[in-house]
């Protein structure tokens, strides 16, 4: 495959990678700045990617290194990247669609990184356990107990009625 479609096929998974980013770091402003800095370093070592191995896993590993490399950063720093806008969310109707979406990122975001990571990877992103668990660099047995602590947190969260904030 030529460094052409590479970076082509790095364009389609930008929706994705967005998505995984909005679970890592939270903050859409901090998500943004994530997944560019997830692009930039896939491109400068492009070719280190292995032909027969998925580019979505590859780029997500990327990912979650970039945002431990962030967060250690900050903390020798100790400061955010930008502050949360105050008006971000002002005309915003509150519809049905709206409420779930955000009952799920409430209950997402009580979990443990840990178990968010695996969540997002497998049930979010669709990537198979064995994929998963390389990104995130734990044996498919962690991954697995992970998922099933996740989403036992997740069902007992949003089947409560618990998220009323």
């Amino acid at each position: 495959m030529s460094i052409e479609d590479l970076r082509h096929r790095i364009a389609e998974l930008l929706p994705r990678l967005r998505r995984f980013a909005r679970t890592v770091a939270w903050k859409p402003e901090d998500a943004d700045d994530l997944v560019q800095m997830t692009v930039e370093r896939a491109l400068k070592a492009i070719d280190q990617w292995q032909e027969g191995t998925r580019l979505d896993s590859w780029l997500f590993r990327i990912m979650k290194n970039a945002w431990i490399d962030e967060l250690r950063a900050r903390g020798r720093r100790d400061e955010v990247l930008a502050p949360e806008e105050a008006g971000e969310h002002v005309g915003v109707n509150e519809t049905g669609s709206l409420i779930t979406r955000l009952s799920v990122e409430s209950a997402m975001a009580r979990l443990p990184d840990e178990q968010r990571l695996a969540v997002s990877l497998v049930l979010v992103e669709g990537l198979p356990y064995k994929e998963a668990a390389a990104v995130l660099g734990v044996p498919i047995g962690t991954l697995t107990s992970r998922l099933a602590r996740g989403r036992e947190t997740l069902q007992r969260l949003l089947g409560d009625g618990e998220l009323v904030r």
